[in-house]
Formats: C-alpha cells, sequence, structure tokens
C-alpha cells in the first residue's frame, strides 16, 4: 500500500513539473500586456497595423496669382434654335432640334439665389478655400422654374473642364435635378471646342469663360435671350487663373514683379511650358500674357521654334496639371481646378 500512494505521489509531481514548463513557455511569446509577438522573422499576425506607403506630395506651386490680368469670369449663355448650325466641316445642319424649356429652366436657376450661394461657398469644407466667387454685378433671378416634362426633361450643357473638373458641377446639377425633375447630360472640353459643339447643334445652353469667343458667339447668331434677362451672355461667378510651377521654380516667376514678367522669364530661359493648345479660355489668356514679339497664338506654326520648352497639349486642364507635375513644368490654370488637384494628390 506504501508503495502505491509512493508512486501515485511520484506521478502527480511529474505532471505539475510539465504543467510549469509548459507556462513558462507560453509567458516568453506574450508581451507584457499579454498579446501574442510574432516570432523572429515571422508574419506580422492580422489585425497589426500595416506599413503605410508614403503620401504622395505634388511639387506644383502657385507661384504667381491676384494680378489683375489673371482674372477667370464665367457666362452662361442660351443657345439660339434658330441659329445658323454648322457641322465639323462647315456645312450647314437643318433640323436642329433643341430643348429651349430646359435651357430657360438650367439657365435661370443658375442665377438664383439657391445656385449663388452654393457656388459662392463652394470649396471652404472640402478643401479649406473658395474655389469661385459670386459677381457682384451677377442678376438674382427670383422667378418661376419650370418643372421637367416628359419632352423637355433632358438638357445638354456644353461647358468648360473647369468648373467640371473642379467638381463644382458635381455639386450643383443634383440638386437642381432632383428640385425639377431633370436630367444634364454634360459635355465638357475648352471654351472653344464646347462652343463649337453648340454651333453643331449638340448643345441647348453653354456654360464658358472667354469673353472674346462669347461675343463672336452671339454676334454671329447663335445666343438668345431667355425670358426674365436683358442680355444673351449672363455673368455670374469668377475666380483667378494662377501660374504654377515647381517648388524650385528656376525661371523666378515668384519674385516677378507682374505676371507679364514672369511669362518673360520663362521664355527667356527656355523652361518647360504647359499649354492647354486647345482653344479653351484658359488657353486663350496664356496667349496674351507672353511677349507679343514671340508671336505665340493658337496657330501651331506660331511656336514651332519653341517646341524645346513650349509643350501644345491639346487636351483639359486636369491632364495638363498632371503633365506639368510629371516633367517639373510652368503651367496657367484655374485655381479651382488646381485646389482640385493638390486635394486629390495629383490626379485628376
Amino acid at each position: 500500500m506504501k508503495k502505491l500512494l509512493a508512486l501515485l505521489l511520484a506521478l502527480v509531481l511529474a505532471l505539475s513539473l510539465v504543467a510549469c514548463s509548459s507556462s513558462d513557455e507560453q509567458e516568453e511569446t506574450q508581451d507584457p500586456a499579454g498579446t501574442e509577438q510574432p516570432a523572429e522573422g515571422g508574419e506580422q499576425p492580422s489585425g497589426g497595423e500595416a506599413e503605410q506607403p508614403p503620401a504622395i506630395v505634388v511639387d506644383t506651386k502657385i507661384l504667381k496669382e491676384a494680378d489683375d490680368k489673371m482674372l477667370n469670369t464665367y457666362s452662361v449663355l442660351a443657345v439660339n434654335p434658330e441659329a445658323p448650325f454648322v457641322d465639323a466641316d462647315g456645312n450647314a445642319v437643318a433640323d436642329v432640334a433643341l430643348n429651349t424649356a430646359g435651357a430657360d429652366a438650367l439657365y435661370q436657376w443658375l442665377v438664383s439665389k439657391e445656385a449663388l450661394d452654393m457656388a459662392g461657398a463652394y470649396g471652404v469644407e472640402e478643401y479649406g478655400s473658395n474655389l469661385f466667387y459670386v459677381l457682384d454685378t451677377a442678376p438674382v433671378y427670383g422667378g418661376e422654374i419650370a418643372a421637367a416634362t416628359e419632352e423637355t426633361k433632358v438638357i445638354r450643357l456644353s461647358t468648360t473642364t473647369s468648373v467640371n473638373d473642379s467638381g463644382l458641377l458635381a455639386k450643383l446639377l443634383p440638386v437642381f435635378e432632383q428640385k425639377y425633375g431633370y436630367t444634364v447630360e454634360v459635355f465638357s472640353a475648352g471654351t472653344g471646342k464646347s462652343i463649337a459643339n453648340a454651333k453643331n447643334g449638340n448643345a441647348d445652353l453653354i456654360l464658358v469663360h472667354s469673353k472674346s469667343q462669347e461675343e463672336t458667339f452671339i454676334a454671329d447668331g447663335f445666343a438668345r435671350v431667355v425670358p426674365g434677362f436683358e442680355a444673351e451672355r449672363v455673368s455670374f461667378i469668377y475666380n483667378y487663373y494662377v501660374l504654377c510651377g515647381p517648388s524650385a521654380d528656376p525661371a523666378g516667376v515668384e519674385k516677378a514683379a507682374t505676371v507679364n514678367d514672369a511669362f518673360a522669364a520663362i521664355a527667356a530661359g527656355k523652361h518647360t511650358f504647359i499649354s492647354r493648345g486647345d482653344k479653351s479660355g484658359t488657353h486663350t489668356k496664356e496667349i496674351s500674357l507672353w511677349p507679343a514679339d514671340l508671336g505665340i497664338t493658337a496657330e501651331a506654326d506660331s511656336f514651332a521654334a519653341y517646341t524645346e520648352w513650349y509643350v501644345s497639349a491639346n487636351t483639359g486642364m486636369g491632364a495638363c496639371l498632371v503633365m506639368a507635375e510629371e516633367m517639373g513644368g510652368y503651367i496657367l490654370t484655374d485655381k479651382a481646378t488646381f485646389l482640385t488637384f493638390v486635394a486629390n494628390d495629383g490626379k485628376m
């Protein structure tokens, strides 16, 4: 009996030693808080913080702004159904059907207090800065706005890339569509192409920013006066063009006294410049800022001698900003699209 008790006691003692050893090994694999640690060279356990990729930093920056010559005003014009429409080859186009009732509704709403307040506030919450401002001279429409019918519900808006790429239209149009029952189809390109689209009979109204081209559009009979207004063209919001470039600023643009001096310095140093090259409002403004003796116009042969540094992209503002960032070049852009570009880490 004594031998049996001794044997049982020895077995219990052995099991206790094994349990203690296992507990010690488990404690060695835990940190003080009791969380499991990976073995040396092992993978990070699930639920741990993965290493984050470095944030993308946009090197392109605003170097020149707030010059009187850099004011950028936007206007809306309704297309005249009796206009002399032409196709891309200049041939007359007949039987163009326009949605004048829908165009009137959107035109009127864009200069209503509701829309003007939204446009004037746009950007503050998203980007910490106003992207557009309301003109002091902008009319405020307070009359009735017709709701959509089955025949008038689709409106074709031809507009510039800056109000589209900046996100302004994405902010405004859903409110108008939901409130009045319309669907707005947006054609977005440079002002020149947007106006050409309307001249082809493919737009009910245009929203652009090139006064000289707008005045020609009116003079050629393509615009009409919308009920409740006194003229074909209504200017209602604005922002500023800005001259941007690499932070190193090899041309010394930031120190230039005026924007014209800045453009002269870029040309003198043959520093890379990205031009829209698409007859847009931005392109038209850019051409006006180069020294006159360079002779730069919208025609390709006018800058043929400068292609070492002058890049005519013939594309939209967002794509041109990406090119400027990648090539370390200078660029003229509207401020709204540039701030959106930076907020999106250089993606458009």
